[in-house]
């Protein structure tokens, strides 16, 4: 293997676990606090399931940006250049993906307790979690915009 398409391969590899990692650490809180509730309410669950899901996005977004990497990279000789490039680009995919999947899985963690006093309010602790999940966002299209512009 060459040292290009190592770098690159790296990079993909970083956005992919970051992302997942984020994402397994915040549903992890989240998953905490909702089975806390459901063992009192188990009717609770369709209130907790967005909640509980929502941090799930960012290892999503490191995925597919490991698939853009993959599909750039087969059947193409990388040099050295193109792939620093490469794992670079994925950085903030990466980087975005592990701080805000944890911190969305706190907020939603907070958001259970107020689904689980006032449920008819899940939607206001919803949209909560989507405001962290704006920077996830923001990392997944960075990172898109800079592999797009990767001449390899």
């Amino acid at each position: 293997m060459d040292l290009g398409l190592f770098y690159a391969l790296t990079g993909a590899a970083i956005a992919v676990f970051c992302g997942g990692g984020g994402s397994s650490i915040g549903i992890g809180f989240v998953g905490q606090s909702a089975n806390g509730v459901l063992s009192e309410d188990p009717d609770k669950f369709g209130n907790m399931l967005l909640l509980v899901a929502l941090p799930g996005t960012q290892g999503l977004y490191g995925l597919v940006c490991g698939f853009i990497v993959l599909g750039m990279v087969s059947n193409t000789a990388v040099s050295s250049a193109s792939g620093l490039a490469i794992l670079a680009a994925c950085l903030p995919v990466a980087i975005s993906g592990l701080f805000s999947g944890i911190h969305q899985g706190k907020v939603c963690a907070a958001g259970i307790g107020v689904a689980a006093k006032q449920p008819q309010a899940t939607m206001r602790a919803l949209i909560y979690g989507g405001l962290v999940e704006t920077y996830a966002i923001l990392g997944l299209v960075v990172t898109i915009f800079f592999l797009n512009a990767i001449k390899l």
